[in-house]
């Protein structure tokens, strides 16, 4: 893939995958017009493909539909670069907790914020931003019928967070994550025209779900290299049976394993900014 610049446009290009099912729609609109006792066969060929097109829409990592940023850039790995993504804030009870660990270690994190709570917690945002992080878009709402959405649907929820978090925050977004990592074959155009990127990740703790630490940490730190994206909520965390949230028992000792085998987190858009290709 060529390297990508911030400041260079993207044109739309269909994934191979999408070109065929564009490519099938149209041959079974000719195949029904120059014969249409053929209507099983153009049927099952559809419902072949939008069981192909759903079946990619359900795998957050998937690049069947189009370009996803699922691991750092090459050049970022030889670096022995990671990077820390927090999703689901700003949260008032979690997300400052959070920044004073970041900040005890000198680490930068990418936040994919939440519009309505970027605007409901608009000086917390604009700390995240201040302490040297990337605050990146997670949707306006994150609903959970985000993948289920046409082209207004997407662009709305999208554009509203954009502006949300650039008002608010004073940075606009250059990456996006999708709810769950859930989409469909109308996101990638969306983001193409809004001049963002999909960025998934390589591996997660789940800590949304779960309530053991020591399992979150060992997702995360199994089989730890260069070029990964790891993922971790501080809005919607799972509490200990103590109540702490499963993050702020996860994140210093994340920053341990890190620097025990020589890798340095960056932000997402620090590695796109610094041209490097994947």
């Amino acid at each position: 893939m060529p390297t990508e610049s911030p400041s260079l446009p993207r044109r739309w290009r269909p994934s191979p995958l999408v070109s065929l099912s564009l490519g099938l729609h149209a041959g079974a609109v000719a195949t029904l017009i120059a014969r249409p006792a053929a209507w099983p066969w153009a049927l099952g060929a559809l419902i072949a493909d939008h069981a192909a097109l759903t079946a990619a829409s359900l795998v957050p990592r998937s690049r069947l539909l189009g370009p996803n940023w699922t691991r750092l850039p090459a050049a970022a790995a030889t670096r022995r670069h990671v990077a820390i993504t927090i999703d689901d804030g700003p949260d008032p009870q979690v997300t400052p907790r959070v920044l004073a660990l970041l900040e005890e270690r000198r680490v930068a994190a990418t936040f994919f914020c939440i519009g309505e709570r970027v605007r409901a917690h608009s000086e917390l945002a604009r700390e995240i931003v201040r302490r040297g992080h990337a605050m990146e878009n997670h949707t306006q709402r994150h609903v959970h019928y985000f993948s289920l959405m046409g082209p207004r649907g997407l662009t709305l929820e999208i554009e509203r967070a954009q502006d949300t978090i650039g008002i608010v925050a004073g940075q606009r977004p250059v990456f996006f994550r999708a709810p769950a990592g859930f989409r469909n074959p109308f996101l990638d155009p969306v983001l193409t025209r809004l001049g963002l990127r999909l960025a998934t990740w390589t591996r997660r703790g789940f800590d949304t779900v779960s309530a053991r630490p020591e399992a979150v940490l060992g997702k995360l730190t199994s089989g730890l290299a260069g070029g990964d994206i790891l993922l971790l909520h501080d809005g919607n965390a799972a509490r200990t049976r103590a109540g702490s949230p499963v993050v702020l028992e996860v994140l210093p000792r994340l920053l341990d394993a890190l620097a025990g085998v020589d890798l340095t987190p960056v932000t997402l858009r620090s590695a796109l900014a610094g041209g490097d290709s994947i």
